[in-house]
């Protein structure tokens, strides 16, 4: 393959061939568009800072008009910058799964959160909680800038997609993973599912319900725990839990 490796999976991502390759592309061609954007917005905050300060006879008008022209084209390009950066994951530039852990380590105090597990054989989760209010596992997905994620009728869906094909897995694995904690441990265990989505169009709110599974921005992920009670774990519940999810649960990535 020329200008590739036998050895070495080519990542769409990174060719000329994927949403993501042209979704960077044009954005550096842009560059110059926003640029000028970006100065026009300035000057306009510039001037009618100024004008304000006259009308009001402020002295240092002129530094008042300047400083509301920086605060304009610094808010302009923190805001684009905000949304470029967003799309990372998408990207391929960053990883879902390092990004939700250190929210969630961050976050989640008195909880145990252990990366990257799998029942041997079986389809494995990027992270498995727990803590005072029950068990969860979380996922990292992302999907382009705009698809709009949501429910009609009890149904998921990724723009005109059904989700049911990414809910299911997901069900199924987290009812996988509460049959095994509950016959090693002998605590009955519950399991919420949760997704975190690191790009894609949800709702103002930032969540999304559906098929068994709740998505969200992965900022909201650790709120959402904290804030929901599956179950009441004692601390030496937990410890249970968290020793023999470690022991048992075979560690990818």
């Amino acid at each position: 393959m020329p200008g590739g490796s036998i050895y070495v999976q080519r990542d769409e991502k990174f060719t000329g061939n994927s949403a993501q390759w042209y979704y960077e592309k044009y954005w550096h061609e842009d560059a110059r568009s926003r640029q000028r954007l970006r100065a026009v917005k300035g000057v306009i905050a510039l001037a009618g800072a100024f004008w304000l300060a006259m009308r009001l006879d402020l002295t240092g008008a002129v530094f008042y008009a300047l400083g509301a022209g920086l605060a304009a084209a610094g808010l302009d390009w923190y805001l684009s910058w905000r949304s470029y950066r967003a799309t990372a994951v998408w990207r391929g530039r960053r990883r879902g799964e390092l990004v939700t852990g250190r929210l969630l380590r961050r976050s989640l105090r008195g909880h145990r959160v252990l990366d990257g597990r799998a029942i041997r054989g079986q389809a494995s989760i990027d992270h498995l909680i727990i803590g005072p209010g029950g068990v969860w596992i979380v996922d990292n997905e992302s999907w382009s800038p705009d698809t709009e994620i949501a429910t009609y009728g009890g149904r998921l869906f990724f723009g005109e997609k059904y989700g049911t094909a990414v809910a299911k897995p997901l069900v199924e694995t987290a009812a996988a993973f509460a049959e095994l904690l509950t016959r090693e441990t002998g605590i009955p265990v519950q399991i919420g599912t949760l997704l975190a989505v690191h790009c894609g169009q949800l709702p103002r709110r930032g969540l999304v319900a559906a098929e068994g599974v709740t998505l969200a921005k992965p900022r909201l992920i650790a709120r959402l725990v904290r804030r929901t009670v599956n179950q009441v774990l004692t601390e030496a519940q937990i410890e249970v839990l968290a020793r023999t999810a470690a022991r048992e649960l075979q560690r990818v990535g």
